[in-house]
């Protein structure tokens, strides 16, 4: 356990120097930019010495992995974050240990949400996931809601019982206008948190960047990123 911990301290560390390298090439400070480490497929384990190093925020995308996970983590001063595609038969599982939803896509998922957080008698923290690939149905290939329905689907999270309106999240598309021009689409992704903010003042968050983009969506203006490999190491295969 003492050589895992002096792994994913050197991992943390570097990806810390990289968040601030990029932080100052932007004119931002530091503590402008919020670290969520993506945990998944990785063991309580991990949590537990990543909380241990100073870690805060925690990131998963599967429910099955991440309820376990979080059940056996909650002694620990974290902010869990769930950014898998959510379906809503998930819902009640994921609402009893997420603070945050960042991969909010659709009106029935808002309804499904609000009804487990009131009943559960928590504040849930909801991001619009913006696709910025896609097609014709108004959906991304890893979900999302186009741009142009962004708005509507962010007036139904802040006007949802249970569910506070945090922000925005998306991730650099392989497909479509954006593909391999990744601070180009966070930049959009700035743009539309901009426009939101007209109405909803305080949703100011915007998630973007992971391990290999992570500094153009620093440059960009993102306030959270979301890092799994470079701090974890690379993903054993699931299955």
């Amino acid at each position: 356990m003492t050589e895992r911990k002096d792994e994913l301290a050197v991992n943390l560390a570097r990806v810390e120097e990289r968040i601030a390298d990029a932080c100052a090439a932007a004119g931002r400070t530091r503590d402008e930019v919020t670290l969520i480490v993506v945990t998944k497929t990785y063991p309580a384990s991990d949590v537990r010495i990543l909380s241990e190093l100073g870690v805060r925020h925690v990131a998963e995308n599967r429910d099955q992995d991440a309820a376990p996970k979080a059940a056996e983590c909650s002694d620990l001063p974290l902010t869990w974050h769930f950014v898998g595609q959510l379906q809503t038969n998930k819902v009640r599982s994921v609402v009893g240990y997420a603070d945050l939803v960042q991969s909010v896509d659709r009106s029935r998922l808002v309804t499904a949400l609000s009804k487990e957080a009131v009943r559960a008698g928590r504040e849930v923290g909801c991001l619009v996931q913006v696709a910025l690939d896609a097609d014709a149905s108004g959906r991304g290939e890893r979900g999302g809601v186009a741009p142009g329905a962004v708005a509507e689907l962010a007036d139904l999270v802040a006007g949802a019982e249970g569910l506070r309106l945090d922000g925005l999240m998306t991730v650099a598309p392989l497909t479509g206008e954006y593909a391999g021009r990744e601070q180009a689409a966070f930049e959009r992704l700035m743009d539309l948190s901009t426009d939101l903010r007209r109405n909803h003042p305080t949703a100011n968050m915007v998630s973007a960047g992971m391990s290999a983009d992570f500094e153009q969506a620093v440059a960009a203006g993102a306030t959270h990123v979301r890092v799994g490999s470079a701090v974890l190491g690379v993903r054993p295969r699931l299955g």
